[in-house]
């Protein structure tokens, strides 16, 4: 078993023996061979009910997980920088309206893919301007080049940007050269998990005139004493070891990917660059669940979370119908998208038992967050092994958590 921290389950209105589930069913991953490390956290009612850790954060020195491990959280950036640029709207810098080349010269004229091979693909003018709220939205029309599904996956692929972007490129260069490639569809009209928050983490830097690390820093890590999140491990000996492994395969160091986490980058990824702690995770998902307010400091007003809690697609439509299938961070049927967050709409057609209402999102080393306004709650997941839909950890996380409700 790994180590338990029960807390205050009962008085947050749980079931201890039924929540001490969670780290058998994790520990059981471990045990198999199947999972290097976990930490779940679980807080109710501003008590922390839960809090379970085990397995290896370095299997080959046999250096256990603790509770201060630090972890690449990848696309739990997203929410981050969607928190900053919502911070810059309630300042009245920025509009969700706005045109992206209104900040980002590279990103007018753009053309859409209409056919042909990626390397001679043939491409019509963009019906409209893609603008801030399709970069919060992912529906911007862009995509990420490790899909391999479409041919502007593959332009993507070609220019060098698959997992990150080409050497040497900083956040400048790198969305500069992004605004050439052809689109996937006319902004607005469908939804694909691309690298529209990299994107808008540029727009962030233009609007503010500092750069994204000084802004999460100063406005965001700072006030919420988020002092163990960055752009790199703030503690390398603690930064856990990044493993691929799926279908019952051993987890296998990913040590090349894995040691960009070591250095701060050159680019700085709005989407995708962040390394957490458990604690401090836990402290952002909180402050969403307080509506923007965490032990007296307050990031955002209360109207623009519950704002940007709210499905935006358009028509209330899900992902499943307004969606491209492919790969995601969330289930697509009952599940909709905010600014910066899958929604619930309806847990029945997602097939688990959360509440509507509920938000939140992963990242592709298999990390997850939610936070539940409804049950006034919030569970944060922490792992190191890619790919995230490897096994159906999520699922059975939010199954085994709502299983031990019991007020």
């Amino acid at each position: 078993m790994g180590v338990q921290d029960h807390y205050r389950s009962a008085a947050a209105g749980f079931d201890a023996s039924r929540l001490s589930r969670l780290d058998e069913h994790l520990q059981g991953y471990v045990d198999r061979g199947h999972l290097p490390c976990y930490h779940v956290q679980v807080v109710r009612h501003g008590e922390v009910a839960y809090s379970a850790y085990g397995g290896m954060r370095d299997i080959a020195s046999s250096s256990p997980t603790t509770a201060d491990t630090l972890y690449r959280i990848y696309s739990m950036t997203k929410p981050v920088t969607s928190v900053a640029a919502m911070m810059l709207v309630e300042r009245g810098l920025l509009r969700l309206d706005d045109p992206v080349a209104a900040y980002l010269p590279a990103y007018a004229d753009q053309r859409v893919y209409v056919g042909g091979q990626a390397a001679a693909a043939v491409t019509r003018p963009a019906a409209g301007p893609m603008r801030v709220r399709h970069l919060l939205t992912h529906t911007a029309g862009l995509t990420y080049g490790f899909l391999r599904v479409h041919p502007t996956d593959e332009v993507m692929r070609t220019a060098g940007f698959e997992i990150g972007v080409p050497a040497g490129m900083d956040l400048a260069e790198a969305t500069d050269a992004m605004g050439a490639f052809p689109l996937r569809f006319d902004p607005g009209t469908s939804w694909n998990y691309s690298v529209a928050t990299d994107v808008l983490g540029r727009v962030v830097e233009v609007v503010s005139g500092t750069s994204l690390d000084e802004f999460f820093r100063t406005e965001i890590f700072e006030p919420l004493a988020m002092d163990e999140t960055a752009f790199h491990a703030v503690d390398a000996d603690r930064l856990a070891t990044l493993y691929h492994g799926a279908g019952g395969s051993a987890p296998t160091p990913l040590d090349a990917l894995g040691a960009a986490a070591l250095k701060p980058p050159t680019y700085l990824s709005g989407g995708g660059g962040l390394v957490s702690s458990m604690d401090d995770y836990t402290r952002f998902a909180r402050m969403l669940l307080g509506r923007g307010e965490l032990d007296g400091v307050r990031l955002l007003g209360n109207r623009t979370v519950d704002f940007m809690a709210t499905n935006h697609l358009p028509g209330g439509a899900d992902l499943g119908s307004f969606g491209i299938p492919l790969y995601a961070e969330t289930p697509f049927n009952g599940v909709g998208f905010g600014l910066g967050f899958s929604v619930m709409l309806d847990p029945t057609a997602a097939g688990y038992p959360t509440s509507p209402g509920e938000y939140g999102w992963g990242g592709m080393a298999s990390t997850v967050f939610w936070v539940d306004p409804a049950e006034d709650l919030t569970t944060v997941f922490m792992t190191q092994q890619m790919p995230s839909n490897g096994y159906p950890l999520r699922t059975e996380l939010r199954q085994l958590v709502y299983a031990a409700l019991v007020d």
